[in-house]
């Protein structure tokens, strides 16, 4: 008879335990269990609701053990897992996904940074609040130390040039300074890495899957056709270099009124779903179109940093915890190690 424990469907991935490996001990005694499990995405704030989750689906009193464990990777020196987060077309709210991302994965327990890879537009040291003038100390003439921000660790070109100053740079050369910080960026040991990529499939993002072992890609959209459109020739992109799409993210998918506190979805509806289905990945969140993100992000204290127990923080950890989940169960193998049960009945 199977421990019943392995069946227990994981919240996040939607996997039974068993199959992922999670528990690694579980024993029934004097009618109560306890278990101890080990996860592959951030648990910061599960043990509680996990706890119920258990002693419903098993009938009996439950003392859970929870810890995280991720999975291990190769991304670059530093930072085990590279999650890149892309878009076909601008505008469509990509940096502010990607910021709230690491900031939601630092927020759920894990060691999260980010990377600014739009050379010609870089925007997550606004975005951070990070001051003008500002700039990351330089080791040894060679080694970037990334600036620590809102508990997470951040670089960007932004923090090197001025607001003012642009890129005019060829394609070679914005490749040469993304190589720069890819390769000589001093990074303390993150489970997580988010890489703000530019909008578009071109050189920046041919060069980052070169120069590092990415982990896999998130692709943000609006529900609007056009977006489709170019979301999916960003997956497209991102296949033809081996990268695994973790799923889908859709920005400004509904509106909600002041005034009458209902739902509108002003840009259509459903349309991330529709791609993510299109394809066989997740649909990993939707989000609203709320001026208090926009404002927040602009003020240098994004969403997640500015209200982390507000709605719209939830939604953007709840999306992080998904993608991890994404990349411990990509990183399974078909036999997982075995579980040590007892039960004194």
């Amino acid at each position: 008879m199977p421990n019943p424990i392995d069946t227990f469907p994981d919240p996040v991935v939607g996997v039974p335990w068993g199959e992922l490996g999670a528990i690694r001990r579980a024993a029934r005694l004097h009618g109560r269990w306890h278990v101890d499990a080990v996860l592959g995405y951030p648990v910061e704030g599960l043990l509680e609701p996990y706890t119920e989750a258990l002693s419903e689906r098993l009938g009996a009193a439950v003392t859970l053990d929870l810890t995280f464990a991720p999975p291990p990777g190769e991304g670059v020196a530093g930072a085990s897992h590279i999650v890149a987060v892309a878009s076909g077309k601008g505008g469509v709210g990509k940096s502010t996904t990607a910021v709230n991302l690491a900031l939601g994965l630092d927020r759920a327990g894990a060691k999260a940074g980010i990377l600014d890879a739009d050379i010609y537009g870089p925007s997550q040291g606004m975005m951070l609040g990070v001051p003008e003038g500002r700039r990351p100390e330089v080791r040894d003439q060679r080694t970037f130390i990334p600036m620590r921000v809102h508990g997470i660790e951040a670089i960007s070109m932004s923090m090197m040039v001025t607001d003012r100053t642009p890129m005019v740079w060829r394609g070679p050369m914005a490749s040469g300074a993304l190589q720069q910080l890819i390769g000589q960026t001093e990074w303390g040991g993150l489970d997580y890495l988010v890489v703000d990529m530019p909008p578009g499939t071109g050189d920046i993002q041919l060069t980052l899957s070169q120069q590092a072992r990415v982990s896999g890609a998130v692709i943000v959209t609006t529900p609007q056709d056009i977006a489709l459109l170019d979301a999916r020739k960003g997956i497209e992109m991102f296949r033809k270099v081996d990268i695994p799409i973790l799923g889908i993210v859709e920005n400004m998918s509904w509106f909600e009124c002041d005034g009458c506190g209902k739902a509108h979805h002003l840009f259509a509806a459903g349309g991330g779903q529709r791609v993510a289905e299109e394809y066989g990945v997740e649909l990993l969140g939707e989000f609203p179109l709320d001026p208090r993100i926009r404002e927040s992000t602009d003020g240098g204290k994004p969403t997640v940093a500015a209200d982390p127990t507000g709605s719209a923080a939830t939604l953007y950890v709840d999306c992080a915890r998904r993608i991890a989940g994404q990349l411990w169960r990509l990183a399974q193998v078909a036999a997982p190690p075995p579980t040590i049960s007892m039960d004194d009945q």
